[in-house]
């Protein structure tokens, strides 16, 4: 007695199609799986064996043989659980093989027989339609998550008993035994943008040039650092940053989403993630969390940023060799691992927020009160390397408030995000106007040869940037970036060419960096 079950498993973020073979044959009483598995994966065989008796089904005393197809792929996690004891009860004749016909069935089961939540259902269920399956058999917990994808009938069981009633009953039958759970993905996008978040770019006072410097930033998705004392509202800035972001699209939305779902940070009522995530990991986190990767690879911090915020707070706490890890994701905007188990690639397209004091006390260069030696503030500041700091568009200084600012009067005129979030999408419309038909989305992406056609000189904007330039003794990347973050200002001031003033004020956000590390270097 034979029978082939289809699952789904995941690698890295990616999914693929796993064949589940059992076979049922005369011989000495065994239950064997194959099929180049971990060690979570070869326990399954346990627990599908007591569930099965502990929901009254009598397992012949025969030699039962597992497969797990295909064999280059090392089988991680407990998704085999539920496909494991539908093919030995299709192998028994329990269940008609032909039910299963265009049926995805996936899961973990409890020694009670219950139908226990599995992480990646996203990514799998997208697989299981692109391949032609009509229905996937999947927990309930996870059945609103994998049902936010249309052309695919998703059907949540909560016990291997609610399963086999599923697959025994008629086509007529299934739907009224067990409805397929349905999501509207336009509701979870309106309740998402009607949601109020209590951070608001209007509980800030004074910070003009920190707000400035961050709008550009949020119109261009250009990364950013913001160097001040303590107390000066840096990390109260950055944590507003995606209040004034575009709201997801939903191609974003599933790729976000499919991260975390791999991830296990789906709750049961999260279809879908439909907000900008905002990561802020603190300075001890190790390189595997930072990066992704470990014994069972995951995503790390800077993946579930896709799409969003990576902000370091405190950044020079952070040792060097983990700030230093992030120059490869920032330029190619993926993580590449590669384990003896296989090559696993992770997105990591996020805009990185660094907050940070100008020496160990804080309060460099104000000598009336910081006692820091050169050596000290050298040797602090020397955890941004030369590298990073190129990577990074805008450098802005965030001076002490002044208690004017402070104010009610004050206060009453702070723009709020909504405010600064419509100049931001406006900025994003002209550049998906001036890159539709490319791959291009932002001004940050812009490559040398994109920046030679996009961002056009005039001769006295050549001359000043070229002066600038030598001035300033930028390295390419820098004269890179610099036109970059031009061609974003004169985005959010609505016009088509860039200006001198927007050089102007682009050559000032790469002035602050040379003023806390270059004359450290003397």
């Amino acid at each position: 007695m034979f029978s082939s079950i289809v699952s789904g498993a995941v690698h890295g973020i990616s999914s693929y199609l796993m064949q589940v073979e059992v076979d049922v044959s005369d011989g000495l009483p065994g239950f064997n799986m194959v099929g180049f598995m971990s060690g979570e994966v070869r326990e399954a065989g346990e627990r599908v064996r007591v569930a099965l008796k502990n929901m009254g089904y009598k397992i012949p005393a025969s030699k039962i043989t597992i497969n797990l197809s295909p064999a280059d792929i090392k089988k991680e996690g407990v998704i085999v659980d539920l496909p494991v004891a539908i093919g030995i009860l299709t192998a028994m004749g329990e269940i008609d093989e032909k039910r299963l016909d265009k049926v995805m069935v996936l899961g973990e089961l409890g020694l009670d027989g219950e139908v226990k939540r599995v992480n990646g259902i996203l990514p799998i269920v997208i697989k299981a339609r692109e391949t032609g399956f009509e229905t996937v058999l999947l927990p309930k917990e996870c059945a609103r998550e994998g049902a936010v994808i249309d052309g695919i009938k998703v059907i949540g069981v909560s016990s291997l008993q609610e399963a086999v009633a599923y697959l025994c009953a008629s086509d007529e039958e299934r739907d009224k035994l067990i409805s397929p759970t349905t999501v509207d993905i336009q509701e979870l996008f309106r309740k998402s943008e009607y949601d109020e978040t209590n951070l608001d770019f209007a509980d800030i006072n004074g910070q003009a040039a920190v707000k400035r410097a961050v709008e550009i930033a949020a119109a261009g998705f250009h990364h950013i650092l913001i160097v001040g004392p303590p107390g000066a509202g840096k990390s109260m800035v950055a944590k507003r940053i995606p209040t004034i972001l575009p709201p997801l699209s939903l191609k974003e939305s599933l790729e976000v989403s499919t991260i975390y779902s791999v991830a296990g940070m789906l709750g049961e009522n999260d279809a879908l993630i439909t907000r900008r995530p905002f990561m802020s990991p603190h300075h001890l986190i190790t390189e595997t969390a930072l990066t992704g990767g470990g014994n069972i690879p995951h995503p790390g911090v800077i993946s579930m940023a896709h799409r969003g915020v990576l902000f370091l707070d405190e950044m020079p706490e952070f040792p060097r060799a983990k700030l230093d890890l992030l120059r490869q994701p920032i330029e190619d905007r993926k993580v590449n691992i590669v384990r003896t188990k296989g090559k696993f690639t992770y997105p990591s397209d996020f805009q990185l927020v660094g907050a940070l004091n100008p020496c160990p006390c804080g309060y460099y260069p104000d000598r009336n009160r910081c006692k820091c030696t050169p050596n000290e503030i050298r040797r602090y500041l020397g955890h941004i390397s030369g590298p990073i700091l190129d990577r990074i568009d805008i450098c802005v200084e965030a001076p002490r408030v002044d208690i004017a600012d402070l104010t009610e009067k004050t206060k009453r005129i702070n723009e709020s995000s909504r405010t600064i979030r419509e100049r931001v999408m406006k900025a994003r419309r002209a550049q998906e106007e001036r890159f539709k038909g490319t791959e291009i989305r932002f001004n940050s992406e812009m490559t040398p040869s994109d920046i030679k056609k996009y961002c056009r000189l005039g001769i006295r904007e050549e001359s000043f940037l070229e002066n600038a330039f030598c001035t300033m003794e930028l390295s390419a990347r820098a004269y890179h970036k610099i036109l970059r973050v031009a061609r974003t200002i004169a985005d959010i001031d609505e016009s088509p060419d860039i200006k001198e003033i927007h050089l102007m004020e682009a050559v000032g956000y790469r002035m602050t960096d040379g003023k806390y590390w270059n004359q450290n270097e003397e």
